[in-house]
């Protein structure tokens, strides 16, 4: 297997120009990034692990070094409704939080947009096993604006 890592670059500002703009973030992939990179670190604290490795099998190869980075395996945290999962993603954004995940409902947002964006890269079955180990109000998320 060749590594292609302009592949890999041109990709990811493919992928991070497409995010940003379904986040209404002007130009702003910076901030897109910090939001991507929260989401998906707050989803990997949740899900075993077990279900992170098949869940980044699917990535391409920029969204895995996105997820992966800065990974220590642990017990996964324990969150039961969907504000709960705001908290923990703005926790992975740290100082930047207050700036860029400014409301719950703007959070919120944020959240099902990555979801939806994602989806173009994780098969149904894979989504369906994700989802069962996802909190409800975030499974509701998952089930009727991604699943469909």
């Amino acid at each position: 297997m060749s590594l292609n890592f302009n592949q890999f670059a041109t990709e990811a500002n493919t992928f991070l120009k497409e995010y940003t703009k379904a986040l209404s973030l002007g130009e702003d992939t910076e901030k897109a990034g910090r939001i991507l990179s929260s989401v998906l670190h707050g989803l990997r604290e949740i899900i075993s692990t077990e279900e992170s490795l098949q869940l980044i099998a699917q990535f391409p190869m920029f969204l895995k070094a996105v997820y992966v980075n800065s990974w220590r395996l642990h017990k996964n945290k324990k969150i039961n409704t969907i504000k709960e999962f705001v908290d923990l993603v703005r926790e992975f954004n740290g100082v930047t939080a207050m700036h860029d995940f400014k409301s719950y409902e703007l959070s919120e947002n944020y959240i099902n947009t990555t979801f939806i964006l994602l989806r173009k890269y994780i098969s149904l079955g894979e989504m369906e096993d994700i989802k069962s180990e996802l909190p409800k109000d975030l499974k509701n998320m998952v089930y009727h604006r991604i699943m469909f």
